[in-house]
């Protein structure tokens, strides 16, 4: 007897979302990525389409970070250089994107002007042709200031920019919208705040349709991923039903929760039973993100080259179409 496989069909699909810009289309980019675009559940290649596969970007800062030892081998040479670090991680790490956190800005730190935030964002599209995705420092006041500055010096690279939520989007969806570059639109793990800022933003402006990934805030194996998993899965389906309002592609940040983890941290001699400090956190980072590519994950921020380099075979395997 015959089995017969039961297939789901959709009315709608997730939308596509194109980062970067050549110079054809008014930028310095190499090439542009498109993400988004599904017509099934993640990977179920028999019901439907994925024309796009998860791409990964490598996360950078602008100043020397306090991360985990054992990224010293990696990225001691230069983590004193942006630009070069971002060029190590394209050129030897294979990135898809790189993403530039300005966390120099933030008044507790450095406290650099939205003008060296700028010349830092410009130094890294001269030396990388990905596109890129920039995230501010995190401390509101200060973002509003940076957002406008960096937006516009960046013009017509369609960069990534980030976040907006919803107690402070105008300012970050106003650059995006002035200088058409996409915004990353971060709410709590909860359905109805995603729906909600992404209505907010795109009620701004028609320029911004097509311009909106979702950030549904991440967790770390472990730290509640069972609840981000739950929220995503609802965003995506309800994409695939048709609702406009959740059928944007979604970015997580998955290296930046990993690696603050007690699991990524603690070193053997506190935690015999946990095995080696550096291969159990490589392993943490690279779980957690295999985890959300079956969520829907379009866009993987990671941090550590050896997970990337997992993840990535990964998604190789899972995109090999085995339609039945």
């Amino acid at each position: 007897m015959a089995l017969e496989i039961q297939r789901e069909r959709y009315r709608s699909k997730v939308g596509q979302v194109v980062l970067g810009a050549t110079k054809e289309e008014g930028g310095t980019r190499s090439h542009t990525v498109t993400v988004g675009g599904e017509s099934t559940l993640p990977f179920l290649h028999f019901e439907g389409e994925m024309p796009h596969r998860p791409v990964i970007a490598l996360e950078i800062t602008d100043m020397v970070p306090e991360w985990n030892p054992c990224f010293g081998e990696y990225y001691d040479d230069v983590f004193e250089d942006t630009a070069a670090w971002a060029k190590k991680c394209v050129d030897e790490y294979g990135a898809d994107l790189v993403q530039i956190r300005l966390q120099s800005a933030d008044p507790d730190l450095q406290d650099r002007s939205p003008e060296e935030c700028a010349a830092t964002v410009k130094k890294v599209l001269e030396t990388v042709g990905v596109p890129l995705i920039v995230i501010g420092c995190g401390k509101a006041e200060k973002d509003n200031l940076i957002y406008p500055v960096v937006a516009e010096a960046a013009a017509g690279e369609n960069l990534l920019l980030g976040v907006a939520e919803v107690e402070n989007y105008k300012a970050i969806t106003s650059s995006c919208m002035a200088n058409l570059h996409n915004v990353i639109a971060l709410s709590p793990i909860d359905i109805n705040i995603c729906k909600q800022l992404n209505i907010l933003i795109a009620e701004m402006s028609m320029v911004m349709n097509g311009r909106i990934i979702i950030d549904p805030c991440m967790s770390a194996l472990g730290y509640g991923i069972e609840y981000t998993y739950s929220i995503m899965e609802r965003a995506r389906l309800g994409a695939l039903q048709g609702d406009r309002m959740l059928s944007m592609p979604m970015i997580g940040n998955i290296g930046h929760e990993v690696w603050r983890t007690k699991e990524a941290n603690t070193p053997v001699e506190d935690a015999p039973g946990w095995g080696e400090r550096a291969e159990r956190a490589v392993l943490w980072e690279a779980t957690t993100a295999m985890a959300f590519l079956q969520a829907g994950l379009d866009i993987l921020v990671m941090r550590h080259p050896r997970a990337a380099a997992l993840v990535r075979k990964n998604i190789d395997e899972l995109m090999q179409d085995n339609s039945y």
